[in-house]
């Protein structure tokens, strides 16, 4: 049995998820990975994991439409929700900060940064 803190990131590039993954598993962390937004949303009930890392802009569902549905599903509510995004103006990081997002990422990200953010959400 795995008592590692799990995390799910759903992005539709596969070097970022390999990457995040790759930095993740290195910091201690259990990692799943999906290519979309309706994926992260099953993914997310099936698993309810720690933490959820989302990629804004993805096929199917945007990261903040995933978002809302996590927001909105009682049994998820509570999840911790990382957003990355290259659209860093302000008005889109208020949009994500307002939709319920913890943590509001700009991509290009520091792989650092992104481990420590997950640490501190995962607490």
């Amino acid at each position: 049995m795995d008592d590692r803190p799990l995390v799910l990131c759903a992005d539709d590039d596969e070097d970022i998820l390999t990457l995040v993954a790759l930095r993740l598993e290195g910091a201690g962390f259990a990692v799943a990975t999906v290519g979309d937004g309706e994926q992260a949303v099953a993914a997310a009930r099936e698993l309810h994991p720690a933490v959820l890392v989302l990629d804004v802009m993805m096929p199917k569902r945007t990261g903040l439409e995933v978002l809302a549905d996590v927001r909105a599903d009682p049994t998820l509510a509570d999840l911790k929700v990382i957003l990355l995004s290259a659209r860093v103006q302000e008005a889109d990081i208020q949009r994500g900060v307002g939709a319920g997002a913890d943590a509001y990422l700009a991509k290009p990200f520091r792989a650092q940064d992104l481990v420590a953010t997950v640490e501190q959400l995962a607490g």
